[in-house]
């Protein structure tokens, strides 16, 4: 019986320790669980801190970019237009040089040719025409009238010597771009009015004024009769 007993007592301790060491071994998994799960926050927690900083500095970059290329563009945009003026004052320097080398040229032969060089002012308003056409536009200006009735005052006189400061009728005798009778009527202005251009151009604008009022005036009555 007493045997039967100890046998008893054996299982049911051996049943203790099975039950005892299930529940500690569920205790611990447990726990293992727990630090796991723990475990795993904090790597969760840690990646969204390095997800919002690489955001921050991805959007720090994005706008130094963003600033570097409006600057660029800004560099870019006063370089042209620096670029611009510095071609604009190129060109027109060349176009300086260019008229100033005609000029002596034209001066040079002027002077050849027994012609006296006109040293006047060239209104901008003239620069389109050349040679005696441009010295008749500055001078009618000078002489009072507007740039409007130069087109009455070159139809007129390429009519009448084709702006030669030399052309002569060989039947009347007429003389020079006004074609003056006599010549020497010229002289009244200039003793140089057999060589100087601007010298007849002036007692032409004077003659003009003073019978027809105007340059189209003096043209209407050259169409109309043939002559002024």
């Amino acid at each position: 019986m007493e045997r039967l007993w100890s046998r008893i007592g054996i299982r049911v301790a051996s049943v203790g320790l099975l039950v005892g060491g299930l529940a500690g071994g569920v205790h611990v998994g447990r726990q293992h669980q727990d630090q796991a799960l723990g475990d795993r926050a904090d790597s969760v927690a840690v990646d969204a801190a390095e997800i919002r900083l690489l955001k921050e500095r991805h959007g720090r970059h994005a706008a130094a970019r963003a600033h570097q290329r409006e600057a660029e563009d800004e560099a870019a945009a006063k370089a042209g237009a620096v670029a611009q003026v510095a071609a604009g004052n190129a060109r027109m320097l060349d176009r300086k040089v260019v008229e100033k080398k005609a000029d002596e040229k034209r001066r040079a032969e002027a002077k050849k040719a027994g012609t006296v060089p006109y040293d006047g002012p060239i209104p901008s308003s003239c620069n389109e025409f050349s040679g005696n056409r441009k010295i008749g536009c500055a001078l009618m200006i000078a002489a009072g009238f507007p740039i409007s009735q130069f087109g009455c005052l070159n139809k007129l006189w390429t009519k009448e010597s084709g702006w030669n400061h030399r052309a002569r009728n060989p039947s009347s005798g007429a003389y020079g771009i006004p074609q003056s009778y006599p010549g020497s009527k010229m002289s009244s202005v200039a003793a140089d009015w057999q060589t100087n251009p601007a010298t007849q151009i002036k007692w032409g604008l004077g003659y003009i004024k003073g019978r027809y009022q105007t340059p189209c005036g003096a043209w209407s009555r050259s169409e109309s009769t043939g002559s002024y």
